[in-house]
């Protein structure tokens, strides 16, 4: 029993990177309706230069608001040099997920000819570890799940106390309206993909100190992000949490006591299973457009 509870306790740490990267997916795509395949090149990319700076003297914590900040930053470029110009038509939510998917090709591989190829070390925000229930956690996996419940807590309470949360919201839901009313969804959409890919910076930072620095850092957590935001739904982001959570739970459960080479293949089978019966998630909703 205490090695279940401690596969699942370490599942749900693992997760919170999941989570994190799975919230700044739908906070994009609820925006702009654009599915952004590059937000974990766009983390990692600001890690890389977050991790230079920490080499050269930078606080670790310091490292991590660069991170951030320039993640979140790339975000905003990407809205409006790449993604605003498509305007908005039939066509466009295909053309933006082709664009977001070459824009992630092309900064995996500036990574790779700025830095090499070789993993780096990359040092943990908090040293150490520390005994639960006869489970050992290092203290910076508990900092990184910490950090991720507060900045999930944060954007809930953004989203539904502030005005300018509120106005994305509404945006999100009819952004014909939201025009009508005099909301700015130009500055709405750059809001969403400052948090959406600064919330991929803290996924990726933590995900560096947990492994090591290297291009294709956010690569296995994307994919695995990805199927949270399946299970919890693509327009909720309450359900991409908890789909990151499950996913991490999921994923360290099929691995201990199944089968590691096949828990990938577990993992979505039971995605599946779920989608047959619920196909927008479970607690997505249905979009509903007027022909």
């Amino acid at each position: 029993m205490t090695d279940f509870l401690a596969v699942v306790i370490s599942g749900i740490f693992s997760g919170s990177t999941y989570a994190l990267l799975a919230l700044g997916i739908v906070i994009i795509f609820r925006s702009t309706d654009t599915v952004n395949f590059a937000i974990g090149d766009t983390g990692t990319l600001g890690v890389f230069v977050a991790g230079t700076l920490i080499a050269m003297g930078l606080p670790v914590a310091a490292g991590l608001l660069v991170a951030i900040v320039l993640a979140g930053l790339s975000g905003v470029a990407t809205e409006r040099l790449l993604i605003r110009p498509l305007g908005h038509g039939r066509n466009v939510l295909f053309m933006a997920l082709v664009i977001t998917i070459g824009l992630g090709l092309l900064l995996h591989a500036a990574i790779y000819l700025l830095w090499g190829t070789a993993p780096r070390p990359f040092p943990p925000l908090v040293s150490g570890s520390v005994t639960l229930f006869g489970i050992v956690l290092a203290w910076n996996k508990i900092l990184a799940g910490l950090i991720a419940a507060a900045a999930m807590v944060s954007i809930a309470w953004f989203f539904t106390k502030t005005p300018f949360g509120i106005a994305m919201r509404a945006t999100a839901e009819d952004p014909g309206a939201a025009r009508m009313i005099g909301i700015d969804a130009g500055r709405v959409s750059s809001l969403a993909w400052f948090v959406g890919c600064g919330i991929a910076g803290i996924a990726a930072f933590f995900l560096a100190a947990d492994t090591s620095l290297n291009a294709s850092l956010t690569i296995s957590a994307l994919f695995r992000a990805f199927a949270g935001v399946f299970l919890g739904g693509l327009t909720s982001m309450a359900g991409a949490v908890i789909g990151g959570f499950i996913i991490g739970v999921l994923d360290n459960v099929a691995g201990n006591y199944i089968s590691a080479s096949y828990r990938d293949t577990i993992v979505f089978a039971v995605i599946v299973m779920v989608l047959f019966i619920r196909p927008a998630g479970v607690l997505g909703s249905g979009r509903k457009e007027r022909v």
